[in-house]
């Protein structure tokens, strides 16, 4: 196998233009992000149906990536990536575009029962029946110049992505997901999947907070810190540390010294700029009034409150993803099965498309008492039934039906 590396605009431009013949492209990225905030591209692989593979060093000198951005917006070739989100964040952080029409491995594989975030190395291995040499795995793709081993180990991963695409298309279509498929894909070429909006920057964190004051004062410090990683491109642990975050909107240090005692806090860090940063971001939440504080989740996350039911629905999951041949988490979190579990009219992904199909409705008509689970013959099974009389729903209306009688009653 022959590899070309390419340094130049021009020979990127040639590469390009090839491979914009072929029904599709495999793609791979190599980056690095171990002192950064925005990940450092080093390498880009890229391979047609048949051919050597391409590969791009994206630190050489004077290198343009224009030709490949054009590629990656080419409507008429498919870009095929494993677990292809953080491949698309470089594409779309540097070009601000979306590599399209998309399919990602990874996921086909779980709509085709090979498992929930499926590995590369197994695909390669149980749908091309290679081997993959692992003995470069942890190279530092920034260090110049690569060696014959290290570009044969990155074009390797495009190499058999080939045969893994070919085999996980035809699965796709043989058993009618193409619809699937496009779902998936729709959430992974939409912007919002890799917007970095400093005031979501919450999100990330686990909410050690018990009040409104003291959630306003994280938000406010994760939205601070999030500026910070970004315009410093540098990542947020080394603006400050989460668990400092957290003490810090627990206590609401008002001056330097009572920063300072803080144990998360390094020593120091109260008369630095950023320290003085975080005093002036915990006075404006402490100006805030009451009534305009953010409002605490329920229970801090999904209700647990209805444990039978979300027992009773992650055991319809696994008997459906079994019959499906489809990986269960795909289908449904154990948080969206709690969701669901306390309210029908939750908005998690099984209350829509393929999903629903699949799992949701059913999930609501035994949720409902419209169907039941049972064992026959040691097998699960799901049977219709009528509503029993005494179900939510009629109590409801009974209740309606009562309360308006009574009504009627105390006006005559």
């Amino acid at each position: 196998m022959d590899i070309a590396l390419v340094t130049t605009t021009s020979g990127l431009a040639d590469a390009c233009r090839a491979l914009a013949h072929h029904p599709y492209v495999a793609v791979d990225t190599e980056f690095i992000r171990d002192t950064t905030f925005w990940p450092q591209l080093c390498l880009i692989q890229m391979a047609g149906p048949e051919g050597d593979p391409v590969i791009v060093d994206t630190m050489a000198p004077d290198l343009d990536l224009d030709p490949f951005y054009r590629l990656m917006n080419d409507d008429g070739v498919i870009k095929v990536f494993h677990a292809a989100r953080q491949d698309i964040e470089i594409v779309y952080y540097r070009a601000g575009l979306i590599p399209h029409p998309l399919f990602d491995t990874q996921v086909a594989a779980a709509v085709c029962g090979h498992g929930e975030s499926v590995g590369y190395e197994q695909l390669v291995r149980t749908l091309a029946g290679v081997q993959i040499d692992k003995s470069h795995r942890f190279t530092d793709w920034a260090q110049r110049p690569l060696s014959k081993p290290q570009l044969a180990y990155a074009a390797a991963d495009v190499v058999h992505l080939r045969p893994v695409y070919e085999a996980l298309a035809g699965e796709v279509e043989r058993l009618g997901r193409s619809e699937w498929i496009r779902e998936e894909m729709n959430i992974l070429t939409s912007p919002t999947t890799y917007a970095t909006d400093p005031e979501n920057a919450w999100k990330r964190l686990k909410l050690k907070v018990r009040k409104p004051r003291e959630l306003a004062i994280l938000k406010a410090l994760a939205a601070w810190r999030e500026r910070e990683a970004q315009t410093r491109d540098t990542p947020r642990g080394r603006i400050i540390r989460d668990d400092a975050l957290y003490e810090i909107a627990l206590r609401a240090p008002q001056d330097e010294a009572a920063l300072a005692r803080l144990r998360a806090v390094p020593k120091g860090f109260e008369r630095s700029t950023r320290g003085r940063a975080i005093l002036e971001v915990v006075r404006q939440v402490a100006e805030i009034p009451a009534d305009e504080l953010p409002a605490m989740p329920r229970n801090n996350g999904p209700q647990r409150t209805s444990g039978p039911v979300a027992d009773l629905l992650k055991v319809l999951l696994k008997h459906l993803a079994e019959e499906h041949r489809v990986a269960p988490r795909l289908i449904a979190s154990a948080d969206d099965i709690e969701a669901l579990a306390a309210d029908d009219e939750a908005d998690v992904p099984m209350q829509h498309g393929w999903r629903y199909e699949i799992f949701g409705a059913t999930a609501l008509a035994l949720k409902q008492g419209r169907r039941s689970l049972a064992i026959e013959g040691g097998r699960l099974v799901l049977d219709e039934r009528e509503p029993a009389p005494d179900s939510a729903k009629g109590k409801r209306r009974r209740t309606r039906r009562r309360k308006r009688a009574e009504v009627d009653s105390n006006g005559a």
